[in-house]
């Protein structure tokens, strides 16, 4: 829907336009605690078919599907980098079989009810239905952080998202590429002919340029501050030139290449994969606003009763039922599969890969494949919408909540952090001592906490933790380096705002100082790890101490002026780690935890 204004759009201005609306909605959702996806959904609209503020083919004209492609190529590249073969060989049986049974099961089913339900094209729903598979490990996450679930079956829907992401993406690239072959070549032979030469270039080009950009990384051909670059680069390249062999080959040779690299153990894995999220979600960002707004008016009418219908088949047939055929006869318990089976938000990556192939479905003569964006758009807000407010009651009911409170998460078996344990178990919060030394969690243990023994940062810690139970971590071993590592390596997992660490020994020498950039925030007095514990050893304890209208803080601080507040838990359960210079609430109802001295009583008993 063009219109003069829109016409006299500069396009750098509608680029801007674009990276503004979608990284300001993403924010705006995390600090309104909301789909980010409803937002960007609502803002595309909103600027492009309901006001016409934006048209994508307008300002950026024949520019527009080669970035979107690229973009796509990208976000499809960072799925392949998620999938480890190792770790699904050794996930639980649960996970293996949603990837194994579930998978295939559900682009049958999804394609079922594209086909029937919604109408489409055979040739337009295998290809929809292949993308449909795949939930969103960046949909999913933050739910079960919202939800709090028990850890099977919180590992289980995070574990699926994450393999099924690039599995879906082969499924669908696969289907169109049948389609196309199909559609394009003269006869069966040739199109047979097609197939293979398209599927062998993708795959040979993946796999060689894996190999060599691994092989190149590790003999230090490429300098450290090059890496990035050249891989970007690279996996423009090998699109392009996959594609150049056979029309959306390209997505399938840098996915393959992306598994490539993600079993490949490359030293510099974990930061290439890091830069390549954040790149990511701009792209992410950017395709769901561009598709958004170039949806027309006609388009979104095609919204009728039966896409109504098409979602409420999916959400309660073509999800439920190939999860529970493949969660049958295995250790996980009813309740899970019931849990899992209704769980299954779709997320960004759908809408984007739906949207590329919908417009190249069209290109070919496939004229229903139009509505296949549309429809997308409609399962996508539909089943975040839904899930976002109905997981957390749901899981309540099955009996599958771990905890209603944010947990916390301590590095180290230490006396300090044993009382610290022991006491924020005391307000109903779930608490998990780590540490690499077996002997040093003896103390969590017998006091009945819950322990992990091993190096938190290990790939054991990454499958048998609930990471999403626990919404701060605190480093305090006594080993600075280590703490600083973990604190530094986990921030971006947890928030830099709650990764919290013991202060380190003050290094008379340059040499040995860590950068003050590095590690965690201060937590309570700002102490060491060995001040804080010999506080411990002079008798001093850990105590709680509710405030109300009558004991406000300002008596509270009378009544104990050497007091160290470590946290507070708010009347609606919000739980804050304090740092020397953070001050307490002083809301009534507010719960405080302060190390104190000990009490004169137990002071002279001790005596």
């Amino acid at each position: 829907m063009a219109t003069a204004e829109t016409a006299g759009l500069d396009p750098v201005l509608a680029f801007s336009l674009v990276g503004a609306l979608g990284v300001g909605s993403q924010w705006l959702a995390w600090r309104l605690r909301l789909p980010a996806i409803v937002l960007m959904l609502a803002a595309g609209l909103i600027i492009g078919p309901l006001t016409g503020i934006l048209d994508p083919r307008t300002q950026f004209g024949g520019m527009l599907e080669p970035m979107i492609a690229v973009a796509v190529a990208i976000i499809l590249f960072e799925g392949g980098l998620t999938l480890h073969l190792r770790s699904l060989s050794d996930a639980a049986t649960g996970v293996r079989r949603l990837v194994l049974i579930g998978a295939p099961l559900g682009w049958l089913a999804s394609t079922g009810a594209l086909h029937f339900v919604a109408g489409l094209s055979l040739e337009a729903s295998a290809v929809f239905g292949g993308i449909m598979i795949v939930t969103g490990p960046t949909v999913i996450a933050p739910l079960l952080r919202q939800a709090r679930l028990a850890r099977r079956p919180a590992q289980l829907l995070q574990w699926e998202a994450i393999v099924n992401d690039p599995v879906g993406a082969l499924a669908a690239v696969l289907a169109f590429e049948v389609v196309i072959v199909l559609q394009t070549a003269t006869s069966a032979a040739h199109a047979i002919q097609q197939l293979a030469l398209g599927i062998t270039v993708a795959t040979v080009l993946g796999l060689a340029a894996g190999w060599g950009l691994v092989r190149a990384f590790r003999q230090a051909h490429v300098p450290e501050f090059m890496k990035v670059p050249v891989l970007f680069v690279l996996v423009l390249s090998v699109f392009a030139l996959a594609d150049s062999v056979l029309h959306e080959s390209g997505l399938l040779a840098v996915t393959i290449m992306g598994l490539w690299i993600a079993n490949s153990s490359l030293p510099s894995f974990v930061e290439l994969r890091r830069f390549k999220e954040h790149a990511t979600i701009l792209l992410v960002s950017g395709v769901f606003i561009l598709l958004a707004a170039g949806m027309s008016l006609d388009v979104l009418r095609t919204l009728d009763w039966r896409a109504a219908v098409f979602v409420a088949v999916v959400i309660l047939v073509a999800r439920p039922l190939p999860v529970l055929i493949a969660l049958a006869v295995t250790n996980v318990a009813w309740r899970e599969r019931l849990l899992v089976a209704f769980t299954g938000p779709r997320g960004v990556v759908l809408v984007a890969v739906a949207g590329l192939f919908g417009e190249r479905l069209v290109q070919i003569g496939i004229e229903d494949a139009d509505r296949v964006a549309p429809l997308a758009f409609a399962l996508v807000a539909a089943t975040v919408v839904l899930h976002g407010f109905t997981l957390t009651p749901m899981a309540r009911w099955l009996g599958l909540v771990a905890s209603r409170k944010p947990g916390v998460l301590i590095l180290g078996g230490s006396r300090w952090a044993v009382a610290l344990g022991e006491t924020l178990s005391t307000l109903d919060l779930p608490v998990l001592i780590a540490d690499p030394n077996h002997a040093h969690l003896r103390a969590a243990r017998a006091a009945g906490l819950d322990t992990f023994f091993g190096d938190i940062l290990s790939e054991s810690a990454e499958h048998r933790l609930n990471h999403v139970a626990y919404e701060k971590l605190i480093c305090a071993t006594d080993n600075d380096a280590y703490n600083t590592l973990v604190a530094t390596d986990m921030a971006p997992e947890f928030g830099r705002e709650n990764v919290f660490q013991v202060k380190r020994v003050q290094q008379s020498s340059t040499r040995h100082a860590l950068p003050p950039t590095l590690g965690g925030q201060p937590i309570g007095a700002g102490e060491t790890f060995f001040e804080a514990n010999a506080r411990l050893a002079e008798g001093w304890e850990f105590r709680v101490t509710e405030l109300s209208e009558e004991f406000t803080l300002e008596r509270w601080r009378e009544t104990h002026p050497e007091a160290v507040p470590v946290a507070d838990l708010g009347p609606n359960g919000t739980l804050r780690l304090l740092g020397p210079e953070t001050p307490v609430k002083e809301t009534a109802g507010t719960r405080v935890v302060a190390l104190m001295p000990a009490r004169p009583e137990r002071a002279a008993g001790q005596a």
